[in-house]
């Protein structure tokens, strides 16, 4: 996990000094969620002067962030729920989500290593003509 980290780090460090502004469009559905939100947080403390930020976007409104929203808004510069994901059938959900992201998108990073949701919502940010960096 610690190369991952430095790449991540070192890839996030040239995005916020090369633009403007950035914003971080992040999951919480898996491990690399929570390494990004954590490595995002940490580049925002070291190399942002107000130009950056850290989003967390929802599927649907789910029991832990209604139960801990303080500690999410804490956290997290912003919290959207996905309208499109949340009028899908929760199966969906995440993979609509996640496609809303890339849609929003001008880069996507990852660490996909094997075929599944992530690799599918990969293969449709490719397809949509975003710039992918797999990690792995």
């Amino acid at each position: 996990m610690f190369a991952l980290e430095d790449k991540l780090m070192s890839i996030l460090r040239e995005i916020i000094n090369t633009h403007e502004y950035v914003e971080f469009l992040v999951g919480r559905d898996g491990d690399f969620d929570q390494l990004c939100s954590s490595c995002v947080r940490r580049a925002i403390a070291d190399y942002a002067a107000g130009n950056a930020s850290l989003i967390l976007v929802l599927p649907y409104e789910r029991a832990d962030y209604r139960n801990n929203k303080d500690s999410f808004e804490q956290y997290y510069d912003e919290v959207q729920i996905c309208y499109e994901a949340s009028q899908t059938h929760p199966k969906g959900a995440i993979f609509e989500r996640n496609k809303q992201i890339a849609e929003r998108s001008n880069l996507v990073i990852c660490a996909v290593e094997r075929d599944g949701g992530a690799a599918k919502a990969v293969r449709y940010a490719q397809k949509s003509g975003k710039e992918v960096i797999n990690l792995i």
